[in-house]
């Protein structure tokens, strides 16, 4: 399965983004094991425990998933080739790993040490990727159809560099009394906002561009959408960070129901691809990025009614949606797409001839664990309003995470198995 336009020749070895695929499940089971602490946790997004589960998420799901993806993604549709991609992988990788959960337990614990320094790991893992992204970019072809990509990723990574700026002044505020501009909360607005539009939903976009037509058999993002899409993001949170730093309170309005219609009118767009797409008949994965879409226009409807309401739950609700739901979601969508390709891909790539995809991972244990996904988006939903259930929810949710490890891992050795028993063809290259 080849996209038009795109090139396999470089991509990196299979190790390199697999490591961040493979870490990533494990901190979602973290996650859910710390509700198990008490119902406390969700009653306000301000508690440690939910400060800790929003990055246990955010930097040790999302983030993991992301730098493996790009590891990947660059080279194949901006001709972007990291310089020394395995060494870039183990150092970014042990960096990411270590410093998410020094930050996460540093905010649960209440530990300043820890958290400074789990902060400094990540910011140092990210400086690396990140130098070296800006390399592979600077020497990637600048030519043939698919300029967007290219375009969106650079400025998602300015979107991780603002989120992380603004994350590490917040550190330094609670570590070492680092005094701001501006009132905390709305640091911490700004540093959710960047991260989850500026970095994580513009690469979302970068990548849907290309995988959603090329895995779901659609048609087309629109070209016009896809031209204003990224930069219009972008505009919004530099307009809505203005009005933050000048208190002017009718632009940062304007700015938060922008972004929200922005949001909303990605994932709309993406609905309406996959409602006319020329599949006979959806795959699971393709169910599951629905489901995610649906769930975060859902998480947009209620961070509009959180600008109204005075109540703590709308935006832990909010969060959960547009976390958990939508992002959560689209990527574990993605992983059970991407994964079995490159252990294809690679296979193939090596002379061996490689079993189907179906094979590698079959749709059941797929379907299964995306049934407790379902019930893991609709307890946590629940537990916000009833706290008793958070320990239920936290339950359902390692076993979703646990459980797409273990399908992840089953993809892993069926590669594993099909190279032993085959033998490659003369002059053949191994890419692992």
């Amino acid at each position: 399965m080849m996209g038009p336009g795109l090139s396999y020749d470089d991509t990196p070895p299979f190790s390199a983004p697999l490591r961040f695929f493979l870490t990533a499940p494990l901190f979602g089971v973290v996650a859910g094991l710390t509700l198990l602490f008490g119902g406390e946790i969700l009653v306000s997004r301000w508690t440690p425990g939910a400060l800790a589960i929003t990055h246990l998420f955010a930097a040790g799901f999302m983030l993991q998933v992301m730098l493996g993806a790009l590891l990947q993604v660059m080279p194949v549709v901006a001709g972007a080739s990291m310089p020394a991609p395995l060494r870039i992988a183990g150092i970014t990788h042990v960096a990411m790993t270590l410093g998410t959960a020094g930050l996460a337990f540093g905010l649960g614990a209440g530990a300043p040490d820890v958290l400074l320094g789990g902060a400094v790991l990540l910011v140092g893992g990210l400086f690396v990727f990140l130098s070296a992204a800006a390399l592979g970019l600077s020497r990637g072809a600048r030519t043939g159809n698919n300029t967007r990509t290219p375009r969106d990723l650079r400025m998602a990574f300015a979107g991780l560099v603002v989120t992380a700026a603004l994350g590490f002044s917040l550190v330094l505020v609670l570590t070492r009394g680092l005094a701001l501009p501006v009132a905390l909360p709305t640091v911490v607005n700004l540093h959710a906002g960047w991260g989850w539009m500026g970095w994580a939903a513009v690469l979302l976009a970068a990548a849907s561009w290309v995988v959603v037509p090329m895995f779901q058999i659609t048609a087309a993002y629109p070209q016009r959408f896809t031209t204003l899409w990224a930069p219009a993001v972008t505009a919004t949170l530099v307009l809505w960070t203005l009005a933050e730093y000048f208190a002017i309170d009718t632009a940062r309005f304007i700015a938060i129901i922008a972004l929200g219609l922005l949001g909303a009118g990605y994932a709309g767009t993406t609905l309406y691809l996959q409602a006319h797409s020329r599949r006979s008949k959806p795959d699971t994965p393709f169910l599951a990025f629905r489901e995610a879409m649906y769930a975060a226009l859902a998480g947009v409807l209620v961070l509009v009614i959180s600008l109204w309401s005075d109540a703590d739950w709308w935006p832990i609700l909010a969060g959960v949606l547009i976390l958990h739901g939508g992002f959560g979601g689209t990527i574990t969508a993605m992983l059970y797409k991407i994964v079995p390709f490159l252990a294809w891909l690679h296979l193939t790539q090596a002379g061996i001839k490689a079993p189907n995809m179906k094979k590698l991972l079959p749709d059941t244990p797929i379907r299964r664990q995306l049934r407790v996904r379902t019930a893991s988006l609709a307890t946590l939903c629940l537990a916000v309003f009833v706290p008793i259930l958070a320990p239920l929810a936290g339950i359902v949710l390692a076993v979703e995470f646990g459980w797409l490890f273990a399908n992840l891992l089953r993809v892993v050795r069926a590669r594993r198995d099909a190279a032993k028993a085959a033998v490659p063809r003369p002059g053949s290259h191994a890419n692992t």
